[in-house]
């Protein structure tokens, strides 16, 4: 083959290598410009600030859920075993008596844990017992009012 044609076949690929190496620069402006304009979409502010900023409030955010996990664990835990259930009945334990003078008051926690306090009043004088309950139930008889009263605090949402 004469140098004439290998001369040819080198400037063809030359000049084919020429056009690829424009046609890349020209796609690879493009992508920059998309990539700046995607950078600065917000306000002027790049990106990678935006992102490193938001990591370092999702940080801190994490943090913090995990200081008041760790101060919310004992609350719940007393809360649990605070009163928070009160029921009250009063009722008539004597013909000879007016009005509902007597009651029945219990105070429990979540598990049914507490005192249930109950007061029979009568003309001549009033009394007044207190009896444990532990899991709604006492190990002392209760009256139909005191088992009706603790039935009713036990009634409710637990945490």
């Amino acid at each position: 083959m004469p140098l004439f044609w290998w001369i040819c076949i080198f400037g063809f690929l030359i000049f084919s290598v020429l056009i690829l190496i424009v046609l890349l620069y020209r796609r690879m402006k493009r992508f920059e410009r998309s990539y700046r304009s995607l950078q600065t979409f917000m306000n002027g502010r790049e990106m990678d600030i935006l992102l490193e900023e938001y990591v370092q409030k999702v940080t801190k955010l994490e943090q913090n859920i995990e200081s008041c996990n760790l101060r919310l664990n004992p609350i719940e835990l007393k809360l649990r075993n605070s009163v928070d259930r009160a029921e009250l009945i009063r009722f008539r334990a004597f013909e000879d008596v007016g009005s509902d003078l007597s009651f029945a008051f219990a105070l429990l926690n979540q598990e049914g844990n507490g005192v249930v306090l109950s007061s029979i009043h009568s003309r001549e004088d009033a009394r007044v017992y207190a009896k444990p309950i532990t899991g709604g139930l006492s190990s002392y008889s209760l009256s139909d009012e005191e088992k009706e009263v603790i039935s009713k605090a036990m009634v409710g949402q637990k945490i």
